[in-house]
C-alpha cells in the first residue's frame, strides 16, 4: 500500500534530523543527537513517539514530497527504570531549536498531555527549544505578541508532577526559562551553558565579547542557585535523572515509592558515637554520617549551590525522605544560597510528600557587612517559611549547634515533631563568643582582666549550657548515644508514612521555581 510506504519514508527522514553534515557537526561538538539521547536515556524499546511525522514538508508541481525538514522539537512517552514519563527533546541539528524551524503545537501537546495523564516531565533542552529569531519575523514580514509556548501547562506541572531539565548544550532564550520551570536542573560541564541572550545579542546590548563558557558555563552557575546539579558527561546526566525521579512519585495524588530494603533498620554505626568532635571549633564530615544513618548508597545530593548546607534526598528501611543538614568544612551559618536550598528541598518535599529530616547543626543567619548587603535575612526568613508552611512530618536529630533564627527554623518547633539530641549539643540565642561581649558589656568594661572575666563568664555558661539540663525541663525531648539514631528514625519514618495518604493531592500553594 503506498500510503503505508510513505509514512515509512517520512519516519526515516525524521531520523535524519537536520541531515549528515548537522549531525557530524553535533558530534564534533561533544554532543550526542536527539534520537541518541533518548535511546541511552529510556529504557530500550520504551520511547513511543508523538507527531514523529511534523516537520516542513517541499512539493514538487504536482504535490509530491521532495524534501521534508523535522520540527526541532521530538517528544513521546517512555519508561525510565519501567516507570512511565512524558520526555520533550530539542534537536540542535535543526536550525539550533529556534522558532522558524519549530511547530509549537508539539511542544503544548506534550506539556498538556504530562499533566493530564500526570506523567512526570523530563526535558532534554539544547538551544532556543523553538524560541522566537530574528530571521523569523523577516520571513513573516510582522513581528508578534510574545505568548511562551504551553506556559501555562508548564507552570501547573510543577505543583502536579515531578519535573527534570537537562542542559546539554547552548540553552538559551526560552529554553533558559524551560530549564529553570523544573524540580532538578541539570548542567553537563563544557556542553552545556545557559543564558538569556547569547554572546551575540550580549554582544550588540551590552558591548561584552564572551565566549559561550564565559557567559553561561558551570562556572557562572556553580553557586548561583539557577542550577542543582553539574555532571561531566551525558550519561551521568541520565544517570542522575533516573535517580532523582526514584524518589518521587509519579504525580501528587500517589504517595512516594517505598523500596524494599536489605539495610537493617537496627543497623548501629560505632562510628557515630564519635563522629563530632568534643571541640566545636573542629569540623566533622557530614558525609559518613548521613551514610552511617540512611540507607546504604540511597543519599542523593540536591542543591550543590548550598555551601555549608547540604540538602538530599534519602531512604529509611526503603522510605523516601527529604533531608537538611550541615557540612562545617563548608560553614555552619545560613547564607543566601542555603536558604534558597533549604526553600527548593522543603517545597520539593511538601509537593511530593516525602518527610523532612534535618541533622540540626546551624550557627544562625550568615553575618557581616556583605551579609546585609545581600539581604540574607530576607532569603533566610523565606527558607523558614517553606519549613512552617510544609504539612509534611519533620524530625530532628541535634547534631551539633541550634542558633538563632537560622537554627530555630530548621524544623517547625510549633509542631508536635519528634526529635532527639546527640551529646554533642550546643544551643542557644546566641554562641557564646560575641554573645559574652554584648550582653556583659558593662561588666567587662568594669574588670581589670577582661579577657579573663570573659573566660570566667565562659565557663559558667558551659556548665548551664549543659544539654542535660535542657533535657531536665522538657527543652529537648530526648539525649539519644548517636549510635541509635537510624533504628529510631527507620521506626519513626514508618509512622510518617501511614499520615501521608491525607496529605496527596495538589500542594496546599502552588509550587515556584
Amino acid at each position: 500500500m503506498p500510503e503505508i510506504e510513505e509514512i515509512r519514508r517520512r519516519h526515516e527522514r525524521a531520523r535524519a534530523m537536520g541531515g549528515v553534515d548537522k549531525v557530524e557537526r553535533q558530534h564534533a561538538s561533544g554532543r550526542y543527537t536527539v534520537r541518541e539521547r533518548i535511546d541511552r536515556l529510556t529504557d530500550p524499546g520504551s520511547f513511543a513517539e508523538i507527531g514523529a511525522l511534523t516537520g516542513f514538508g517541499d512539493y514538487d508541481g504536482d504535490g509530491r514530497l521532495t524534501s521534508v525538514l523535522p520540527a526541532n522539537f521530538v517528544t513521546g512517552t517512555a519508561r525510565l527504570d519501567g516507570r512511565p514519563v512524558m520526555l520533550g527533546a530539542d534537536d540542535f541539528t535543526v536550525r539550533g531549536g529556534s522558532g522558524d524551524a519549530a511547530i509549537h503545537a508539539k511542544q503544548i501537546h506534550s506539556e498538556h498531555y504530562a499533566g493530564e495523564m500526570r506523567l512526570p516531565v523530563v526535558r532534554l533542552l539544547d538551544g532556543a527549544s523553538g524560541g522566537g529569531s530574528v530571521k523569523m519575523a523577516q520571513e513573516a514580514g510582522y513581528t508578534y505578541l510574545p505568548v511562551n509556548p504551553a506556559w501555562d501547562a508548564v507552570v501547573d506541572n510543577l505543583s502536579l508532577v515531578p519535573v527534570v531539565a537537562a542542559c546539554l548544550g547552548p540553552t538559551v532564550g526560552l529554553g533558559a526559562a524551560r530549564l529553570v520551570m523544573s524540580h532538578l536542573a541539570v548542567m553537563v560541564r563544557n556542553i552545556g551553558q545557559l543564558f538569556t541572550a547569547g554572546p551575540p545579542v550580549v554582544h550588540g546590548g551590552t558591548g561584552e565579547d564572551l565566549t559561550k563558557e564565559e557567559l553561561g558555563g558551570a562556572a557562572v552557575h556553580s553557586r548561583n542557585g539557577t542550577i542543582e546539579r553539574f555532571v561531566d558527561t551525558e550519561d551521568e546526566a541520565f544517570e542522575l535523572i533516573r535517580g532523582f525521579l526514584s524518589y518521587l512519585p509519579g504525580s501528587v495524588y500517589e504517595l512516594p515509592p517505598v523500596r524494599p530494603c536489605d539495610d537493617p533498620a537496627q543497623r548501629r554505626e560505632e562510628a557515630l558515637s564519635a563522629a563530632v568532635p568534643r571541640s566545636t571549633r573542629r569540623p566533622y564530615r557530614i558525609k559518613p554520617i548521613m551514610e552511617a544513618i540512611f540507607d546504604r548508597d540511597s543519599v542523593f545530593t540536591y542543591a550543590e549551590y548550598g555551601g555549608g548546607t547540604v540538602t538530599a534526598l534519602a531512604r529509611l528501611d526503603g522510605h523516601p525522605v527529604g533531608v537538611l543538614a550541615t557540612d562545617p568544612y563548608k560553614g555552619s551559618t545560613m547564607t543566601v544560597e542555603g536558604a534558597q536550598a533549604i526553600t527548593r528541598l522543603t517545597d520539593l518535599c511538601e509537593t511530593f510528600h516525602l518527610p523532612i529530616i534535618s541533622l540540626t547543626d546551624q550557627g544562625g543567619m550568615t553575618i557581616g557587612r556583605v551579609a546585609e548587603e545581600r539581604g540574607t535575612i530576607r532569603y533566610g526568613a523565606r527558607a523558614i517559611a517553606a519549613v512552617y508552611q510544609a504539612r509534611v512530618p519533620q524530625a530532628e536529630l541535634i547534631v551539633r549547634r541550634v542558633y538563632g533564627v537560622g537554627g530555630a527554623g530548621l524544623v517547625n518547633r510549633h509542631r508536635a515533631g519528634r526529635s532527639w539530641a546527640w551529646p554533642s549539643g550546643d544551643w542557644g540565642s546566641l554562641p557564646a563568643r560575641g554573645g559574652i561581649e554584648a550582653a556583659f558589656r558593662a561588666q567587662l568594661q568594669k574588670a581589670d582582666d577582661p579577657e579573663a572575666e570573659i573566660e570566667r563568664i565562659r565557663q559558667e555558661l558551659a556548665a548551664i549550657g549543659s544539654p542535660f539540663r535542657t533535657a531536665e525541663r522538657f527543652g529537648v525531648q530526648d539525649l539519644i548515644d548517636p549510635r541509635d539514631s537510624r533504628p529510631l528514625l527507620c521506626d519513626w519514618v514508618r509512622d510518617a508514612y501511614r499520615v501521608l495518604p491525607e496529605l496527596t493531592g495538589r500542594p496546599s500553594f502552588g509550587t515556584r521555581p
